[in-house]
């Protein structure tokens, strides 16, 4: 059982972090009296800076300067792809079994399947950064960026299958039933079986403390930021009701947030599982109706991708500058390294831990390799042809005017699509922060109180930043907690190993009974019968089942 100290330096910390945050206007005071949106950016940009300073520590490799927490993750990412032998590959159909029911026990122990899993990671992923976060890499690594990320987000599918086989090994089951796990969780535990409590507790307690921070960022002010800026951008821009009222916007939405997380995570998987299909169903679809109208710059669109992401002369930084841009944009939007989806992922119903971090692989593919780049064809194949990459847009309004320049109106279905991205993923990250928090303040209810209510005035807090320090201060967080996962990572390596391949050759020899071609007296299903299962649905077969 998790003990959690008293930790009053650490709580007088929190405090002090949001004291800081919330009541920025008594910081300062100027003779022209700036705005409050002015006040508080003002307050946060050295803050955003000095720690970007910090997480972002450069090294020179041939004459270019490489952010060492870049190479860290990147690293990473090749050498799990090459020790587990590219499992990203092999184990994809494995992986495609697992989701559609095939190896699983409805005995297990676990409170979702293989399915909500994957979808409730995704939803935590594919946000904000998957419009607005990819024009970001393109303005300023060049369309070479495009090509880096799709390959960081191949090779990162491994990390993935590292840190959520590791979530679900060491989970722990509390005494409601209820799941816990993830890399603060299962940095404790190893360590200790290894005679390294200390040193457990001290890497668990760092990873949960940068996580509640973290998700303050990446999964809260980044979205509120660029939701309010797609918002004006339809309203009105400067002209808007909400120009100047980033603080108005940002209290409405802080209180939609609440209403869900209150509720606690059945009321988040509720919300997330309803918004999450739809949105990204209405982009994939927007986005491919504005790539058939761009049709004739596509291909250049994709040449100028291959012939950026290599060259050595480029006002970006050549192919080094496309590199770091491109990683650094796909841990932002699929969280490999980061180990958040492995929360998500610790509730799976299952008594195999391989078997998650097999189907984790879906994650990295779906939100990186498919939507990220399909954000990056309609940028690249719109943008470079009609100049807009040269203008002062960006982010966000670059996506936007790209769609605007096929069709007028089509800003505003994107708006809709990135207010409830910006919306779902908000309220996902809230539950990973929660976790953290409970993690090192124990699991009262006054305890998750003050950290939901921390992290709605967050909520508000994002909308009144300009985007440059709010993306500077989300990538600093989001990077810091990569340090201790990581370095996790490295150090159960071989115990993954053993897992995943012996987990691979026992589906190979039959060992693993496969409950989609049993019947309900686990008795194997004649063959037109496993046809017509594979055909159905999963809720018309559990329904066949009862």
């Amino acid at each position: 059982m998790h003990v959690h100290p008293p930790n009053h330096g650490l709580r007088a910390l929190f405090w002090l972090i949001l004291s800081i945050f919330s009541f920025p206007s008594f910081a300062t005071s100027t003779d022209q009296t700036p705005n409050f949106d002015q006040h508080v950016n003002s307050f946060i940009s050295p803050i955003a800076e000095q720690l970007s300073a910090i997480v972002f520590f450069k090294i020179s490799i041939f004459g270019y300067s490489v952010p060492i927490i870049v190479l860290w993750l990147s690293l990473a990412a090749v050498f799990f792809t090459f020790y587990l032998n590219f499992v990203n590959l092999r184990g994809l159909g494995t992986a495609f079994r697992l989701i559609r029911g095939d190896y699983t026990n409805p005995k297990a122990e676990g409170e979702i399947s293989h399915f909500q899993a994957v979808a409730t990671a995704i939803s935590g992923t594919v946000g904000i950064g998957n419009i607005g976060g990819v024009a970001v890499a393109i303005t300023i690594g060049g369309p070479g960026a495009t090509f880096w990320l799709i390959l960081a987000g191949f090779l990162s599918m491994s990390t993935k299958l590292v840190e959520c086989t590791l979530g679900v090994k060491y989970r722990k089951v509390n005494p409601d039933g209820s799941i816990s796990g993830g890399p603060m969780y299962y940095l404790e535990h190893y360590l200790k079986s290894r005679n390294y409590p200390t040193l457990g507790k001290c890497l668990g307690g760092f990873y949960a403390l940068a996580l509640v921070i973290g998700c303050l960022g990446i999964g809260n002010m980044f979205q509120s930021n660029q939701a309010y800026a797609q918002l004006l951008v339809v309203t009105g821009e400067s002209q808007s009701f909400f120009a100047d009222k980033g603080w108005l916007f940002g209290v409405i939405m802080a209180v939609l947030v609440a209403l869900v997380i209150l509720g606690g995570i059945s009321s988040i998987a509720k919300v997330t599982a309803k918004l999450v299909p739809i949105m990204a169903l209405l982009y994939v679809v927007s986005a491919c109706v504005i790539l058939t109208m761009s049709a004739e710059h596509l291909p250049d669109a994709i040449a100028l991708i291959f012939s950026s992401a290599f060259t050595l002369e480029s006002a970006t930084g050549g192919a080094v500058g496309a590199i770091i841009v491109g990683f650094q944009r796909a841990v932002f939007s699929n969280e490999a390294g980061i180990g958040s989806s492995s929360i998500a992922h610790s509730a799976v119903q299952t008594d195999e831990p391989a078997s998650e971090g097999l189907v984790s692989l879906f994650e990295p593919l779906i939100d990186t390799v498919f939507i990220c780049t399909l954000s990056a064809l309609v940028v690249i194949s719109t943008a470079y042809p009609t100049g807009l990459i040269h203008g002062e847009l960006v982010g966000i309004e670059l996506t936007s005017a790209v769609f605007a320049h096929h069709i007028h109106w089509a800003p505003y279905p994107l708006a809709i699509a990135a207010l409830l991205f910006a919306f779902s993923t908000t309220i996902a990250w809230s539950y990973y922060g929660l976790k953290g928090w409970t993690y090192l303040f124990g699991e009262k209810k006054s305890t998750k109180l003050l950290f939901k209510l921390m992290f709605c005035s967050f909520v508000a807090l994002g909308s009144m930043i300009h985007l440059d320090a709010v993306l500077q201060f989300s990538d600093a967080l989001v990077f810091l907690i990569a340090v201790p996962n990581v370095l996790g990572l490295y150090l159960f390596a071989p115990l993954v190993k053993r897992e995943v391949e012996d987990y691979l050759n026992r589906i190979k020899l039959g060992e693993i009974v496969n409950y989609r071609h049993l019947n309900e007296n686990h008795e194997a299903y004649p063959s037109y019968k496993r046809f017509w299962i594979r055909l159905t649905s999963r809720s018309q077969y559990r329904s066949e089942q009862t």
